[in-house]
């Protein structure tokens, strides 16, 4: 029996548990697409498709409520797959398995896929149930959403009709998001040689790990650690003292993830290994003591390994080090207008040693697009020092704040209505599909709501299940009173 199998309201929870079984990772929703499609064909909904994989299911008005404007219901059918090194799970074909603690649902180590499984699960319901009072419906499901919004880039034209959009992509219940920012992908190649290891070398793997990573625009402001920055930042502090070799270098899964783990695979001199570990031992130290309020589980490994072979050469090892330690990560600048909105952050996501070369990705995102282009100009400024090259991805747009809204005025107005009080209305550090529909479909009035979802894009991603009812219940009204 699944944990959720008697939860409320029953519909909402029995597409979720349907969801969290079949495999959706980013640029992998064939089978989630497939599970949509059949659910349109057995309710005898109709459905279209685009050229990116896009759908669309429209359900006609309830009786009665046929001249109430459309609405559109939106989510993405990806989701972030991140796991802990030491589970076993296999995203491409193992059911997510759920975890409840009291009112908390997460998984077993890795990603739950409430972001945004719960938003699809909620428009599925909707459009099953039919003895709920609504106008008509366009449930539009997205892909790729997590790596870059691609999905609302393709969209096509002709995909919608409606002019009023819920968003049910947000993740904290009680706050209504009327903008968001935009960003953009870097990707930094940096040329690299090789020599042999010569002499009584020893070779050992470093390993950080234990950090809480997240998601990277809205736990960005936390200042939570980054594996890649602090694994570097310990080889910077020895390098002055230990003459040591650098085989491999990786961390970081996901750009839009900040990274939890990261390793290097180091050869150095026999009578110089102890001294070595013990700088980084004492680096260690240093930074729990720094991070310890928000990363204290951090922690290093030093594990012996067999002896490699070869190693990076000089001049590409002290590159390499110069460019991981120089490249920014965090918040860069918080808002002047929003009370503790971040407006412009990067996020050093990854890195990965190649045959010829070091592969580097960092995500940028700002709510004003000139920081936008300025930091990540910035970004390849500090590249061009080390002789790198920089390659940047198309950014995508922000979401500017439309606070006379109409549909913003009424989910206010149906919030208070409902739980006698004020709901939050505010803008994120994130980006949202929000801003790319509407360029694409102009005069679009748009709002993001969800329930509570804390940590997403980690393995500590967890939904509060009480607030799942409250939401679907606010929805539902919102959809009456259109």
């Amino acid at each position: 029996m699944s944990v959720i199998e008697n939860f409320e309201p029953k519909l909402v929870w029995k597409h979720f548990d349907e969801i969290r079984k079949i495999p959706h990772c980013s640029k992998h929703e064939e089978k989630i697409r497939e599970y949509i499609l059949n659910f349109a064909k057995n309710s005898n909904i109709k459905s279209k498709t685009d050229k990116s994989g896009n759908v669309v299911l429209s359900k006609p008005a309830s009786s009665g409520m046929e001249s109430i404007p459309t609405v559109i219901l939106q989510g993405h059918m990806d989701m972030v797959c991140e796991k802990n090194s030491d589970v076993t799970h296999d995203f491409l074909k193992d059911p997510i398995k759920l975890k409840l603690e009291g009112d908390i649902l997460t998984a077993d180590g890795t990603t739950l896929g409430a972001d945004n499984g719960i938003g699809l699960a909620i428009s599925l319901a909707i459009l099953e149930d039919n003895t709920l009072k609504h106008g008509p419906i366009e449930a539009l499901f997205t892909v790729d959403e997590e790596t870059g919004l691609t999905g609302a880039f393709a969209m096509e034209s002709n995909m919608l009709t409606g002019k009023i959009l819920l968003n049910l992509d947000s993740e904290d219940f009680g706050v209504i998001t009327v903008g968001c920012a935009g960003g953009g992908d870097s990707q930094i190649q940096l040329p690299l040689k090789t020599q042999p290891i010569n002499g009584t070398m020893e070779s050992v793997t470093i390993k950080v790990s234990g950090l809480r990573g997240g998601h990277s625009g809205v736990d960005i402001r936390e200042q939570r650690g980054n594996a890649v920055k602090l694994l570097t930042r310990m080889l910077w502090k020895a390098k002055d003292n230990h003459k040591f070799y650098i085989t491999d270098i990786k961390g970081g899964d996901k750009h839009n993830a900040i990274p939890r783990e990261a390793y290097a695979k180091i050869s150095i001199d026999k009578s110089e290994k102890n001294k070595f570990i013990s700088i980084l031992k004492s680096e260690e130290k240093n930074i729990l003591q720094e991070i310890k309020p928000i990363d204290p589980k951090f922690k290093l490994e030093v594990e012996d390994i067999e002896k490699l072979h070869t190693t990076l050469s000089d001049d590409s090892q002290s590159k390499l080090l110069n460019l991981l330690h120089g490249l920014p990560h965090g918040v860069d600048k918080m808002s002047y207008d929003i009370p503790d909105l971040v407006e412009t952050s990067t996020n050093l996501a990854t890195i990965a040693i190649n045959e010829n070369d070091a592969v580097i990705g960092l995500s940028t995102r700002s709510s004003i697009k000139t920081s936008l282009q300025d930091f990540r100009d910035r970004i390849s400024a500090v590249a061009a020092l080390s002789g790198a090259k920089v390659t940047e991805d198309a950014p995508y747009p922000g979401w500017k704040p439309n606070l006379d809204s109409n549909i913003l005025k009424l989910s206010k107005k149906i919030f208070k209505d409902i739980y006698g009080k004020e709901p939050t209305v505010e803008a994120i550090h994130a980006g949202l599909e929000c801003g790319i529909i509407g360029e694409k479909f102009p005069g679009m009035d748009m709002i993001s709501i969800g329930p509570t979802i804390k940590y997403p894009h980690s393995p500590e991603e967890q939904v509060h299940v009480s607030t799942v009812e409250k939401f679907y219940r606010y929805v539902l009204k919102l959809l009456e009173n259109v």
